[in-house]
């Protein structure tokens, strides 16, 4: 039996465009539609009765629920989402969490009744309870940003581990011994990875567990704020800190002024995550930049996939991890190695 794919490639096109032609959504130039029905005849393509039929009830909306809207990497995401739902005759819904499991749930409930043809999550927390409903209820899924404990759906994110670790590294070789890291949540995976990358670069370095300095909080400027006081209250104060996300660097480049503390000259300080110009600060960060963009891209044409048929059920859950990159720019000062 001939599969949509075989359709597509003979005509030169995704298979989510041969979707879009046979049940008349979304515009189509008339040259790539010929192309597409002149596919079908020739290869002699039935689509699957059942598919289409479900395909006719789909309300050509997807979800897009995030942790922090105001934060620019998820501005970034979700442009990147809404652009690939777009292009591929969607609608995106944009659903704000404030990293509440509550409010995930509150939200997950509510598009489960108005039955959206898919998700995109981040989740708030480690808890796979909302990704198991989701299955459950048979709604396609795919997670952004988060590493899932169990393959329960597929998943588009960075690489934390080896960002944390590349960027303590490079403090490390600049001869700092006594880094502080400011991260979130112990119950988000982002949180925790970049933990780990930071202590494996320090094992590597000969330091031991006592060396260490991680504050638990929150990926937000509140959090970011409380952290970097009690940083500045330490003696001896670190000679660096790793802000574990963008918000957070801003906490502590914000209280640092405050106590006229100065970067790097007093302290070094790195980031996760790369800020955009209107919110650059001077001296601009050293930091891990992530694709966000390119990860809200790839986690929506997954998603659609799903929808088209592209991708088999009976397939196994697919971890897209994207790789980060280190920007050294003036943050960072040259110390004595203590």
């Amino acid at each position: 039996m001939t599969t949509i794919r075989e359709v597509a490639k003979l005509a030169g096109v995704a298979p989510i465009t041969v979707s879009r032609v046979i049940n008349h959504t979304g515009y189509i130039r008339d040259e790539t539609r010929q192309k597409v029905e002149s596919a079908v005849n020739q290869l002699g393509y039935v689509p699957n009765s059942l598919s289409q039929s479900l395909r006719w009830k789909q309300t050509g909306m997807l979800a897009l629920v995030l942790t922090d809207v105001t934060n620019p990497f998820w501005t970034t995401v979700a442009r990147g989402a809404e652009d690939a739902a777009s292009a591929a005759g969607y609608h995106l819904i944009l659903c704000n969490t404030d990293e509440s499991p509550e409010k995930q749930e509150s939200y997950l409930k509510a598009l489960f009744q108005k039955r959206v043809d898919g998700i995109l999550l981040v989740p708030a927390r480690a808890d796979l309870k909302d990704i198991r409903q989701a299955r459950k209820l048979r709604v396609p899924l795919v997670v952004l940003d988060r590493r899932l404990t169990e393959s329960l759906a597929d998943c588009v994110r960075c690489d934390s581990e080896a960002g944390a670790y590349q960027l303590t590294r490079l403090l490390l070789e600049r001869g700092h011994r006594n880094i502080a890291l400011l991260t979130g949540s112990p119950q988000v995976t982002t949180a925790t990875d970049r933990v780990s990358g930071y202590r494996k670069a320090l094992r590597e370095a000969g330091l031991n567990t006592n060396r260490e300095i991680v504050f638990y909080g929150a990926f937000t400027l509140e959090s970011g704020l409380e952290m970097a006081r009690q940083v500045l209250e330490m003696k001896p104060r670190p000679t660096a800190i790793f802000a574990a996300n963008n918000f957070i660097a801003l906490a502590v480049l914000q209280a640092l002024r405050v106590a006229n503390v100065r970067v790097p000259d007093d302290i070094s300080v790195v980031g996760f995550d790369d800020l955009p110009a209107s919110l650059q600060v001077d001296p601009v960060l050293t930091v891990v930049a992530q694709p966000a963009y390119q990860m809200g891209v790839l986690a929506t044409n997954m998603l659609l996939k799903k929808l088209t048929g592209e991708t088999d059920p009976s397939d196994a859950y697919q971890e897209v991890v994207l790789p980060v990159e280190i920007v050294e720019r003036k943050s960072v000062q040259v110390t004595r190695i203590a």
